[in-house]
């Protein structure tokens, strides 16, 4: 009989066809074999979950670690934890926040030292695109970045700035030459205003849906012109949804992501002077939220990350226009997610096509993204009938912000296996560098 290192069993395992009742069989970290749920194994350890579902590990792109640098915003110790902590067994750490940014490889080796024994989850890592850094990006690529990051209206940070269309053409240009990939924050800054006061609604108005769509579009133009891959940061407004779907439609190779926020938080629900529902482009009205649903069931959308953007409570003051803009969910996005993708009728296989298999695929991130022999046995026991009252005071992210405090959300994560060992103690994660 083949011996495992570790058997999961589960009624309700979510495989690439599925969900279906299997017993995992783990061997030195990956995935080895799938069996019948009450199959006959010989383990070092075996697990019956019974009804608790068991997914594959979470793959979040879209995480502002922030070390080195403003590491008392948040680090690559308290990030992971947390990541853990919410299913999510692998994370790529956005290129700005950090000081200095991953603009060139002198800086990237900085952030790999400052991460290097820290991680409780896999990590690997985007590059940016700023003006000036032309030259380095092929290096950044060379050296294992999973892509490269650009905004096309201001960062926040003056050490982040934006490209203009020309340099956005020239950076695609290059990026093509080798292949590469450019994710894009998209918000037209001639359609953007400096907020009218303090309110929420004063802040909505001032990034219109519109400045979305412009600056999609524009990448559209761009992408179909040079040939690069491209991908679309959080999208915020269903205004985007026509285009993105026209230029997919048409062989444009674009990609599109929205996060948990977007689909399960409204304008209509923030409070006034809360200000840790700020985050830019900006949490839209129910009737926008519907429609950002449609795009995500129909593939348009085709994942749904965190935009994790933490900072320190002080940034967070009880004004829309002055206050820090940045979502804190790395840790409940599921359980968010579920809560709403339930109630709409969606089941667990989509979750984790949209939270992991297809993430991990955008950002060609091998061995992960779904239950299958060969992949890393990065695992999560989730109970889909269960509750995670959120108190942002026993989150694992650094600083106690989220807009999800005092929500209880659905579902519950229970334990999380990063290659088949439980992530209880001892960061033992790997730092991810594509292979070139």
């Amino acid at each position: 009989m083949t011996r495992y290192d570790l058997v999961v069993r589960s009624r309700r395992a979510v495989v690439p066809r599925g969900e279906r009742a299997a017993a995992v069989g783990v061997r030195d970290g990956r995935i080895a074999a799938l069996h019948e749920y009450g199959a006959e194994l010989e383990a070092g350890e075996d697990i019956d979950l019974r009804g608790v579902a068991l997914l594959p590990g979470l793959v979040d792109t879209h995480v502002h670690v922030n070390e080195p640098g403003r590491t008392h915003w948040e680090g690559f110790a308290s990030a992971t934890r947390a990541a853990a902590a919410g299913g999510v067994t692998t994370i790529v750490d956005m290129p700005l926040n950090s000081l200095p940014p991953t603009v060139d490889v002198a800086a990237l080796e900085a952030k790999l030292r400052a991460a290097e024994g820290q991680c409780h989850v896999d990590t690997a890592f985007w590059g940016g695109a700023v003006p000036g850094n032309l030259k380095d990006l092929r290096p950044l690529h060379d050296r294992g970045v999973r892509g490269f990051k650009c905004f096309l209206s201001p960062s926040g940070v003056e050490e982040f700035p934006p490209l203009d269309q020309a340099g956005l053409r020239r950076a695609l240009e290059e990026i093509a030459g080798f292949g590469g990939l450019m994710v894009v924050h998209a918000e037209d800054p001639a359609l953007l205003a400096d907020p009218g006061g303090p309110t929420y609604r004063e802040f909505l108005d001032s990034r219109p849906g519109a400045s979305e769509r412009s600056a999609v579009e524009r990448v559209i133009r761009l992408a179909g012109q040079t040939g690069a891959r491209v991908h679309i940061l959080h999208v915020s407004s269903a205004d985007c949804l026509e285009p993105l779907e026209a230029a997919q439609a048409a062989g444009v190779a674009i990609t599109a992501e929205t996060c948990p926020h977007y689909l399960t938080l409204t304008a209509e629900q923030v409070p006034e002077g809360d200000t840790s529902f700020k985050c830019c482009p900006p949490i839209r009205p129910a009737a926008n939220r519907d429609r950002l649903w449609d795009g995500l069931v129909r593939g348009v959308l085709s994942c749904v990350v965190s935009d994790h953007s933490p900072s320190t409570a002080d940034l967070k003051v009880p004004d829309f226009a002055a206050a820090w803009g940045g979502v804190a969910s790395l840790q409940v996005g599921l359980p968010a997610v579920w809560t709403e993708a339930s109630r709409r009728g969606h089941g667990l296989d989509d979750v984790v096509r949209w939270m992991s298999a297809n993430p991990a695929a955008i950002a060609e991130i091998s061995g992960k993204g779904g239950i299958k022999p060969g992949n890393d046995a990065d695992l999560v026991a989730f109970d889909p009938r269960g509750t995670t009252p959120v108190d942002a005071h026993r989150l694992h992210h650094r600083n106690p912000v989220t807009p999800y405090h005092g929500r209880t959300l659905k579902g519950a994560v229970l334990t999380t296996w990063l290659r088949g060992r439980p992530v209880d103690g001892e960061p033992y994660g790997t730092l991810l560098l594509g292979e070139r």
